[in-house]
């Protein structure tokens, strides 16, 4: 028969899968001799046939799980329902990764009317064994049937303001027992039944209702955000009830063996002497220091000095800890790795280190890489954040935290921070015409378009805040509103505060601080550094971003995107001339003048990153995001090239395309108009030779997008050597330069050998590969994957990670196919997932030779890097 119910002497610390982290941390403790109150786990496995039995616990675990409070029974000398020494139990989830808050507890389960009247005649303790009885009432009605909890605390409420008290602990016993009595009409009230009075019946309720709670909206919410598959399922822990709550020698409480704020090598915590354990974090009561408890305890404090640092020196992590005091006797009630800020993690690390108790690698491996966001955004007052209202959630796009006053278009958002006003760009979406306002935005918030989407994409590039696809607000772009859910309208010019690392959007201004990059930052880094291998780039346009790239450690520019230089305002009316000319003397006129603006762009992005590469790609946007919108834009337009109004929307309408994202872009303009691609590689040569005699040494690599043919490849190739020769021979100079193609169609995959014969380096394109693969528009897709998620197709976005069972083997069989044709083939990518630990480990696994990511995503990429050649030795 399977075994779905294990004592905690049977688990050890290495079964979380099975346990789950709190099962298997306890079993874990009770191993290396801590005091633990006596427990067993049900396991994960059976939260997963609960589910696949259509949520129904099966019989063959019903009957497990009595066995084993029979045996509680037995070990305590305990028993369930007597009231001279009754047993009563706990009953906590336990996912296999940390889920603080996330799932669901109830204390005190055993209770009824029959015990608690006999334990006051036995004990004579009114005020303790009601206190319990009203605990688990409230517990119960909450987590088991859905009750709002806020019937319950009105009754102790009520009572408190009626005898003038503000500490629970005034209540007497009498008072405990009315609140019961009135905690149990409330729940017949609600079920319509009277409280369940059989212990058998409460502690099965329970379980299911800890299995329920993995699919709760906040567990769902959770797993979505810190990527914990569904399948998981929980755990269960049943334990013997300690008491902190029996008298003023009784406590809870929680506690860090280092603090989680600043990681300072001191104890760090919060206790309450006689209460429970919700107490302490329910803010019912002010909690002590836990250093004030050597005073009143010495001796428990001692103890627990002793336990933290057993704790700690075992796991090899700081951990945090909840402990009661049982009159006067201390029991340790959980231990785990503890969440901690960025700040605090890095110099835990290298204090770890200096200490001798891990190793550089070691490490590395405890740092989520994610978390080095933190330091490198502003982020939110915690207090300031504590009283917000979330009024809609989106996708958190871009890291870090704004406040500001709220436009509906780039120009005002220009206009606004003229006049020194913090500002909000609010759109339905954005596009590279909105390229100046997103850059002088302090936060963008978007209703539709995904985490690869331009909004997400350009932000995450220029270190801006955003929230994008918050489909649940309407915005109203020519009266400049927005509406929520629940029809609260915000106008032009009132606050909001976004959170890029949560989604959340608040309506109201809120109070942010600025990063803070210790020594410990750079420390830590080049340890990072001197394991990887895997080279790290960034995606940078501008001189500004490429500056950025460099202070976080970049080894070069792995992705120039020259069509954010044209929708400079300087720029923009020569790029319109250039697409709406009709014929081929307008048309190089336009390029004529681009050519000196290019050429400077580039000079800069040399000069920044001497010494190192610079991809730049080419043109590759559809033609028409370039075109005007306005009847004031089309007849400037059409005075200048001396056209007719009416021609020049004839050839902005021809312009359009029903797919554009599939349609005339990338290679193709190209193509059609091979003097762009000319004058851009005029540009690049040009700017390289002019810095070499400054003495920059510029290493340009030409990058062509979108190739899905070989002979697109060789006639744009032919183009780009036949331009470069002549420029070289004008300057009388030879230069070195390299020549590659991004990879982002699934065709140009299936022939990457016969690609790669004709290029010095590929760069993989895996956001629109990843568009391509799925079919999914990576603009719209958030309207119905939210559906996705809710029926458990997708556990998450598609496009935030790589797929590696469909995108990624493209990836690597393209990387297989490239290398076989070209030995020297270099290989990178410069999609989104560049900067994406999951997927770095995955392009570090394949053999690609370098990540390019959005500058502010560098660090990140570094230590995943490090810590992917760290998993692979």
């Amino acid at each position: 028969m399977k075994k779905f119910v294990y004592s905690f002497n049977e688990g050890n610390k290495d079964m979380k899968e099975l346990l789950g982290g709190k099962g298997a941390n306890l079993s874990e403790m009770v191993n290396i001799g801590l005091p633990v109150p006596s427990g067993f786990v049900v396991t994960t496995e059976a939260c997963n046939k609960y589910y696949d039995d259509n949520k129904i616990i099966d019989q063959v675990i019903i009957n497990q799980i009595f066995e084993r409070v029979s045996e509680l029974e037995n070990k305590s000398g305990k028993k369930v329902g007597d009231f001279v020494n009754p047993l009563l139990l706990s009953v906590r989830s336990g996912s296999r990764a940390s889920m603080p808050g996330m799932m669901d507890t109830i204390l005190n389960l055993g209770i009824n009317d029959e015990l608690a009247e006999g334990y006051v005649k036995h004990h004579n303790d009114t005020r303790f064994i009601y206190d319990s009885y009203r605990r688990f009432i409230q517990m119960f009605a909450d987590v088991v049937k859905g009750y709002s909890k806020s019937s319950f605390e009105k009754i102790i409420s009520d009572l408190k303001r009626e005898k003038d008290i503000i500490d629970d602990r005034d209540l007497t016993g009498e008072d405990m027992y009315k609140i019961t009595e009135k905690f149990k009409k409330i729940y017949f009230d609600f079920a319509g039944e009277e409280f369940p009075q059989d212990p058998k019946v409460q502690l099965i309720e329970s379980i299911t209702a800890v299995f329920r709670s993995w699919n709760n909206e906040r567990a769902v919410f959770y797993r979505r955000m810190h990527d914990i598959p569904s399948s998981w399922g929980t755990a269960v822990n049943i334990q013997e009830m300690v008491y902190g709550n029996k008298g003023d020698d009784c406590g809870t409480g929680v506690a860090f063996t280092r603090n989680p704020a600043t990681g300072e090598n001191k104890l760090y915590g919060e206790y309450l002497i006689n209460a429970q354990g919700e107490d302490v974090v329910a803010g019912i009561r002010t909690p002590e220091q836990i250093e004030t408890l050597a005073e009143i305890m010495p001796k428990v404090y001692k103890e627990f000095e002793v336990y933290s640092k057993k704790l700690e020196t075992h796991y090899k992590d700081m951990q945090d800890m909840e402990f009661t005091i049982e009159n006067g006797k201390l029991f340790m009630l959980q231990t785990r790795n503890g969440k901690r800020t960025a700040s605090a993690a890095l110099k835990i690390a290298i204090d770890f280190i200096s200490e001798g108790l891990i190793t550089k690698e070691e490490a590395l491996l405890k740092v989520d890489p994610n978390q080095l966001d933190q330091l490198l955004h502003p982020n939110f007052d915690s207090e300031a954040l504590k009283n917000a209202v979330v009024i809609a959630t989106g996708l958190a796009a871009s890291p870090g935290a704004a406040t500001g006053k709220i436009y509906f278009s780039a120009n005002d958002v220009v206009e606004a921070t003229k006049q020194g006003i913090k500002a909000i760009l609010v759109r339905e979406d954005t596009s590279p015409e909105d390229i100046q306002g997103m850059n002088e935005a302090v936060g963008i918030l978007t209703s539709r378009g995904g985490m690869t989407s331009h909004a997400a994409v350009v932000a995450r590039g220029m270190g801006r805040c955003c929230v994008a696809g918050c489909s649940s607000i309407k915005i109203d772009f020519m009266n400049k509103t927005l509406t929520t859910k629940d029809g609260k309208i915000y106008k032009e010019g009132d606050f909001l505060s976004l959170d890029g690392t949560t989604g959340n959007v608040y309506g109201e201004s809120i109070k942010t601080k600025e990063p803070e990059i210790s020594g410990d930052f750079e420390t830590f880094m080049s340890i990072a550094d001197s394991f990887r291998t895997l080279g790290v780039r960034a995606n940078a346009d501008t001189v500004r971003e490429a500056k950025q790239a460099l202070e976080f450690g970049v080894e070069g520019i792995g992705l120039c995107r020259t069509e954010h230089m044209f929708f400079a305002e300087d720029r923009i009316f020569q790029v319109r001339k250039m697409i709406i000319a009709d014929n081929d003397e307008t048309r190089n006129e336009a390029i004529k003048e681009l050519l000196p603006m290019q050429r400077e762009d580039f000079e800069g992005l040399f000069e920044v990153m001497d010494g190192k590469s610079v991809t730049i790609r080419y043109l590759d946007p559809p033609l028409h995001e370039f075109l005007p919108n306005t009847d004031k834009e089309i007849e400037e337009l059409s005075q200048t090239l001396k056209m007719t109004e009416k021609q020049v929307k004839i050839r902005i309408n021809s312009l359009k395309e029903i797919n554009p994202m599939m349609g005339h872009r990338g290679c193709r303009i190209a193509i059609t108009y091979p003097e762009i691609a000319i004058m851009q590689t005029r540009a690049i040569i040009e700017a390289a030779i002019n810095v070499s005699w400054l003495g920059i040494d510029a290493k340009p690599e030409i990058m062509i997008p979108l190739i899905s043919d070989f002979n697109e490849l060789k006639y744009i190739k032919k183009l780009v050597i036949e331009t470069a020769e002549e420029v070289m021979k004008e300057f009388g100079v030879t230069l070195n330069y390299q020549i590659g193609t991004m990879i982002e169609t699934p065709r140009a995959t299936l022939i990457s050998d016969e690609i790669a014969t004709e290029t010095d380096f590929f760069s993989f394109g895996t956001n629109d590969l990843t568009q391509m693969v799925y079919g999914f528009s990576r603009d719209d897709a958030s309207k119905f994957l939210t559906d996705y998620y809710d029926k458990l197709i997708f556990e998450r976005d598609p496009f935030a990670k790589i797929d590696q069972d469909g995108v990624g083997r493209l990836v690597e069989m393209s990387v297989i196919r490239g290398k076989s044709a070209n030995k020297s083939l270099k290989l990178g990518i410069c999609g989104e997932h560049g900067g994406e630990p999951t997927s770095v480990e995955f392009f570090h696994k394949i053999g690609l030779d370098y990540v390019s990511c959005s500058p502010f995503r560098v660090p990140i990429a570094r230590l995943a890097a490090a810590q992917a050649a760290i998993k692979t030795k």
